[in-house]
């Protein structure tokens, strides 16, 4: 066997005559002779027909698979999980959806270190894809190289999934008919490709990009392109080229990597999930980060995009005048960015950047830094009395800065839902959706249907919203999530009582509950924590293991 510097890992794994066993197998599924003194590439896919977000990975996994196999590796494909969050939220399925990340980490680390790849291509369409692949890159520390499957195409009337639950809203209020409800729901979402707007899986895919992990471009490409199959051909050939030149995410991902990624996230006006995400990642990698890190950040990083949901835009609409490089490279200039980030071209990200043109000068989209949607960042950490471990907020500036208003309390989402489509839920409301953190939900649910349905209400500028669940990249309004401790741990969100007075004060960076000190002692001595949702399975494994959201609940936390 040849060059087993070249091949760490299937080396152990193929070499020599007492690996004649190995090698038979290996025959079996396609090896020959020749194909034992090559690298071996893992193609981590995640196709599956249960979601557009992945239904079409199976044929991007081909491609990359090509790209390893043209550089003179062997490629060998295998999949892992999705849970598609558009089709659970609202029900009891997407407690499963925050878990799904930690399961797909697992089980790709689990594939490449017992199968001895010496690189892998991980390929991720719906939100916990992303991090879950990301995740696994940096615990592996292999040569590796992640994939977005591709943003979805604009439905009639540019219309996406977020338009089809505030439509239900609609409906609910008396605003919308039913004929018009069931051709939203038939007409927003037209084919395969991740949810439209800078929703969790657009944020992600260019955070991703922001890291280093995936090649330029990556995460500005429709699902159904010429580019995406392009993109997963050149990621192929890229991982081989990591391999020969042994660059592993641990030269990728630095702390100003992380800088980069948040700053990026910022500047899109992207998803609150990428806090819980970027901390999971940063976990994983070994790398120092913190919730007050997004703080610190988010005062000198301003909102440049008019991204939905907040805003008027899709990412098809991004892509069509060049993606996020042109506005990588504004940052990069700006001193926002670091240049010197190794990236997975072997190159660093000034590099990258060093040829990309400027968007063209009549559109949109993307504001000048002169002329910012906020002059910082809209990812708010909050803390005070009701969350002494932090909270975060998504406050674009359009729901103002500040609400003050009335508890009203719920224990778990669907009541919160019922009271809001059924007119419980007045202005002045702050709503409290509570024993729906990482253990007590379990699993940390999103909230798109009630923040969906107080949209459609018409009510986004008189109801805010608080929850030690977390919300979907499609929610807006004024929202508050990931609130710790969470409820099931008995933090004071578990001791809010309805008619409590709430303020929100995101200049301040404040979240307060107007009850005294000794009145939440009070409290607090009379609470007893629920039953747990279930006692068996995953779902019971994961609310033993997991950490608090305010580090990024995972769960393999010392």
């Amino acid at each position: 066997m040849s060059n087993p510097t070249k091949r760490p890992y299937s080396s152990q794994v193929v070499d020599g005559l007492e690996k004649a066993a190995a090698r038979a197998m290996l025959h079996a599924v396609g090896f020959s002779e020749d194909d034992f003194n090559k690298p071996q590439v893992g193609i981590a896919s995640t196709w599956s027909n249960l979601t557009p977000c992945n239904v079409h990975i199976n044929e991007l996994a081909e491609a990359a698979a090509i790209g390893a196999e043209d550089a003179a590796a062997k490629a060998i494909t295998f999949n892992t999980i999705t849970i598609s969050d558009g089709i659970s939220m609202g029900s009891p399925g997407m407690r499963y959806s925050l878990v799904s990340r930690e399961v797909i980490a697992d089980s790709i680390e689990t594939v490449v270190a017992g199968q001895g790849f010496d690189g892998f291509v991980a390929i991720g369409g719906c939100d916990k894809n992303m991090p879950g692949c990301a995740m696994a890159m940096a615990r592996l520390n292999r040569p590796s190289v992640f994939v977005y499957g591709g943003t979805i195409q604009p439905g009639k009337d540019r219309r996406d999934v977020v338009s089809v639950f505030e439509a239900v809203g609609q409906y609910a209020s008396g605003n919308l008919s039913e004929l018009a409800l069931k051709d939203i729901e038939a007409t927003a979402i037209p084919g395969p490709g991740s949810c439209g707007g800078m929703y969790t899986a657009n944020t992600m895919a260019s955070a991703i990009e922001a890291l280093g992990l995936s090649l330029p471009n990556s995460s500005a490409q429709e699902a159904v392109s010429p580019q995406k199959r392009q993109d997963c051909v050149a990621a192929g050939e890229a991982v081989v080229k990591l391999i020969e030149a042994d660059i592993k995410p641990s030269d990728i991902l630095s702390r100003e990597a992380f800088e980069n990624a948040i700053t990026v996230t910022i500047a899109l006006e992207g998803s609150t999930n990428a806090v819980l995400h970027l901390l999971a990642i940063a976990h994983a990698a070994n790398i120092p980060l913190s919730i007050d890190d997004f703080t610190e950040i988010g005062q000198r990083v301003p909102v440049l995009a008019d991204m939905r949901p907040a805003g008027q835009y899709s990412m098809s609409e991004l892509i069509a005048i060049g993606g996020i490089q042109p506005l990588m490279k504004t940052l990069l200039e700006a001193g926002l960015l670091h240049g010197d980030c190794m990236t997975v071209t072997g190159k660093t990200l000034a590099e990258n950047l060093a040829s990309v043109e400027p968007y063209p000068a009549d559109q949109k989209i993307i504001r000048p830094l002169s002329d910012p949607i906020k002059k910082d960042s809209h990812l708010i950490v909050l803390k005070g009395n009701l969350a002494p471990e932090g909270a975060v907020a998504k406050i674009t500036g359009h729901e103002g800065l500040a609400f003050s208003g009335t508890a009203r309390c719920f224990q778990g989402e669907e009541s919160a839902l019922t009271a809001i489509l059924d007119g419980t839920v007045q202005s002045g409301d702050v709503v409290v959706v509570r024993y729906e953190g990482p253990k007590g939900g379990p699993g940390m649910r999103e909230m798109l249907s009630p923040t969906s349905a107080i949209n459609g209400r018409g009510l986004a500028s008189e109801v805010a919203l608080v929850t030690d669940g977390r919300f979907s990249g499609g929610s807006h309004g004024f929202v508050i999530g990931h609130v710790t401790p969470e409820a099931f741990e008995g933090g004071p969100i578990a001791l809010i009582e309805d008619g409590d007075h709430i303020e929100i004060d995101a200049s301040n960076h404040e979240i307060n509950v107007k009850v005294s000190d000794e009145t939440l002692q009070q409290r607090k001595a009379a609470w007893s924590a629920p039953k747990p949702y279930t006692q068996r399975g995953v779902l019971a494994k994961y609310a033993k293991l997991v950490s608090s959201a305010s580090k990024g609940a995972v769960t393999d936390s010392p």
